[in-house]
């Protein structure tokens, strides 16, 4: 499968001044396969390491951390020579050794020549309970589930996403309208987990889909009870399983009490950090304001959660293939909760590391998503029909004077005095779009 993050790997493999790197993302997304690509095609050799099946490799990194002594021990033990700049080294599930991610420091200051990167399940939750290891040492990278151009990729359509990608700001003709929102119906119910997809390309069957899918859920409830303290196993499961219904209220702000009757911020907080860290769940802040610095304006108590993944969801939601395919009704359905978590899903791709809020007024108008681009504060209306009347966005506009607005539907894409009506299956092509836009 074609993952656009390969090239953000072989820019970092050329970067002057190269640390070595982790690549975070939650289980399943496809980290191992695509580090393993991009040795595969980058380098003349790869050692790949699961520390996950290798406990006994923990004494390697033991005592006084040497790079060249770990270096020389590890090509003994995996019979082979590892070249400096010509083997990429790659640390699978490397929480597991804590003092492995201790030993990255060693290598960024010491042995540079050595390119590593490092892989992990479960990273976010490891790092966040402050394993040792400094910070400049290494950097970052995050995989998500496919997005909906690599969808296309996988399905053969790289050509109709070339013509997409040079395509001027103007309405897109009916035959690629129809063939794009025939496929946006396929990822609605698939999703972007790279085993699903894989399911759907080998064998055309949604059962086959559907049964990756759940395979992934039940993996990731086990690793509830496999990782996680005993004292927050119970409140993970409700918390997990309260996602659908929370997304399903008119209202998508998070309320605690559908988690659970009764139920508290305080006696959940860890349990949602630890979701959050472990990538499984995509959390949205509301801002009181839509001004630079967006995170000045964060109110801390309100927010909504939404999922790593849209197929996953559906999955979650019991809501079957049939329903997507044989209604154009699936992206109002739900209350267009399938319809926003795919818009996220797009943003958080083209985004990178810059957050993404929603705004509420003081009365009743809610914006989806806000985000910025550097430059300015841009709000996204997410409807989910070709019913593209945007009250909220209206008022927002009103309230901010803002330059640009986006207003996602199923209708065809146009620009009328700063607001970009942009269909939900060319969502990926954003920043191209923008770039064709005469802004101040």
């Amino acid at each position: 499968m074609h993952r656009k993050l390969l090239d953000d790997l072989k820019t970092w493999k050329e970067k002057k001044g190269r640390l070595p790197l982790i690549l975070k993302g939650a289980r399943q997304v496809g980290k191992t396969w695509l580090l393993n690509k991009f040795g595969q095609t980058c380098f003349d050799d790869v050692l790949y390491i699961n520390f996950e099946n290798a406990g006994n490799l923990a004494e390697l990194f033991d005592g006084v951390i040497e790079p060249g002594r770990i270096i020389d021990m590890l090509g003994a033990l995996h019979g082979k020579k590892i070249i400096p700049e010509k083997t990429l080294l790659i640390f699978d599930e490397v929480q597991e050794i804590p003092r492995a991610l201790t030993a990255l420091k060693y290598f960024a200051e010491n042995a540079p020549e050595y390119p590593i990167c490092c892989a992990g399940s479960l990273l976010g939750v490891t790092l966040h309970k402050g394993t040792s290891f400094p910070v400049g040492k290494v950097d970052f990278l995050t995989l998500q589930p496919l997005t909906f151009e690599e969808f296309l990729i996988a399905s053969g359509e790289e050509m109709l996403c070339e013509f997409i990608r040079k395509s001027i700001l103007e309405p897109l003709p009916k035959a690629f309208v129809d063939k794009l929102s025939d496929n946006l119906k396929l990822y609605f119910i698939i999703g972007g987990m790279p085993a699903p997809v894989q399911a759907w390309l080998d064998d055309r069957d949604f059962a086959r889909v559907e049964e990756k899918q759940l395979a992934i859920l039940d993996t990731y409830t086990q690793d509830f009870s496999k990782h996680a303290p005993s004292s927050l196993v119970p409140k993970l499961r409700y918390l997990w399983n309260s996602i659908p219904s929370q997304l399903a209220k008119e209202n998508k702000k998070f309320i605690y009490g559908l988690v659970k009757e009764g139920a508290r911020a305080r006696e959940y907080e860890d349990a949602l950090l630890w979701l959050i860290d472990s990538g499984l769940i995509r959390r949205v802040g509301r801002i009181t304001k839509g001004a630079l610095p967006l995170k000045a304006y964060e109110d801390l108590k309100s927010f909504k959660l939404y999922h790593l993944d849209i197929g996953l969801l559906r999955v979650m939601s019991e809501l079957s293939p049939q329903t997507i395919t044989e209604s154009i009704r699936v992206f109002e359905e739900f209350k267009g909760a399938l319809t926003e978590q795919f818009v996220l899903q797009e943003l958080s791709s083209f985004l990178g590391i810059r957050s993404i809020y929603y705004w509420t007024s003081d009365a009743t108008a809610e914006v989806d998503f806000i985000f910025s681009d550097g430059r300015r504060v841009i709000p996204v209306e997410a409807k989910a029909s070709e019913n593209i009347q945007a009250q909220s966005l209206k008022v927002y506009r009103a309230k901010y004077e803002t330059i640009l607005a986006i207003r996602t539907s199923l209708s065809n894409l146009r620009f009328d005095n700063g607001l970009l009506n942009l269909p939900l299956y060319v969502l990926w092509n954003f920043e191209n779009y923008k770039a064709q836009l005469n802004l101040h």
